[in-house]
């Protein structure tokens, strides 16, 4: 009975990979599509602004030229200047419809179609904190000393190096690649395995943080879409096809059997989180709408490593 159960779970084991390398194609080109359509709607904003802008400007001209003759009427006192100049002028209220604009169109830049099912999701993962990955972290925090927890974290973060250094290279850059390696070779064999971490003395060694997601946008990929995972948490539609390709540089997605997967990767992520124990209820405190702080602090953190 229990070698069956062996064989489904490796058969199940199995069928998910093939899923999952379906999805990635499938999800690669709805990515770029997605891609084309924000770009058709972006550039139609960007007319729709320029024209704006024209029609601001003539009005201003217009109201310019009634403010003028309204002050050779009366005497051009310095008072009606002023306020003619805040009323007609184009240095408010110009300013102020722009920045509006601007704002409104870094909010429509976040594309968000299935928003109540992210939600849903949202709520799910934010019990499943509370309720269990929190306690469980405190637990954790409270038995494992300080300097164990820092050489789990480095343990994971060094056998997770093929991940950055094939995408280093997908994307050109040779040097953080090689220091990649570099580093790598230091921290396994000095490091013991990679729980220590010497590398860091030597700041041209400092890896940096690819992803199969990143270098997608680096060809051109479209985010897509923002989604929300359970367990997983927020993504979009080219990140999320770039976390199934990392799965598979990830040399701990090929242990077995499954349920020792299953360990390390909840081994990696309680570990983690110890130490960031109280940074999400802050942030959730502080915002009017979680969701919304949590989907652009997501967005704005994938761009700036887009722009690294």
């Amino acid at each position: 009975m229990r070698s069956l159960a062996k064989e489904m779970m490796k058969e199940a084991e199995y069928r998910l990979k093939d899923l999952l390398a379906i999805l990635m194609v499938f999800v690669f080109f709805s990515a770029g599509c997605a891609h084309r359509q924000a770009a058709s709607i972006q550039s139609g904003s960007a007319h729709q602004e320029a024209s704006f802008y024209k029609a601001s400007t003539a009005e201003s001209e217009v109201d310019q030229q009634q403010s003028n003759q309204a002050t050779g009427e009366r005497g051009s006192s310095g008072t009606d200047f002023d306020v003619f100049s805040l009323d007609g002028g184009s240095s408010g209220t110009d300013f102020d419809v722009f920045s509006d604009t601007e704002t409104e169109q870094a909010k429509t830049e976040v594309t968000d179609p299935l928003e109540q099912w992210n939600r849903a999701v949202f709520l799910f993962n934010d019990k499943l904190y509370f309720w269990l990955l929190k306690p469980v972290s405190r637990g954790y925090k409270a038995v494992m000393p300080t300097p164990v927890r820092k050489g789990v974290r480095n343990f994971f973060h060094n056998i997770t190096a093929p991940i950055r250094m094939v995408n280093a290279l997908l994307q050109g850059k040779g040097r953080a690649a090689s220091a990649e390696l570099t580093s790598f070779l230091i921290n396994s064999t000095v490091g013991v395995l990679g729980f220590g971490d010497p590398a860091k003395k030597w700041p041209e060694l400092k890896p940096s943080e690819e992803d199969l997601g990143q270098t997608l946008g680096t060809y051109g990929i479209g985010e897509g879409f923002y989604i929300v995972w359970p367990v997983l948490g927020p993504s979009t539609l080219r990140d999320s096809v770039g976390m199934v390709g990392d799965w598979f540089l990830d040399p701990v997605w090929y242990v077995e059997p499954f349920e020792a997967y299953l360990t390390l990767w909840s081994l990696e992520n309680v570990n983690e989180t110890s130490f960031r124990i109280g940074d999400y209820e802050s942030m959730k405190e502080a915002a009017i709408d979680p969701y919304i702080a949590i989907r652009n602090a997501y967005m704005q953190n994938r761009k700036k490593k887009m722009e690294e």
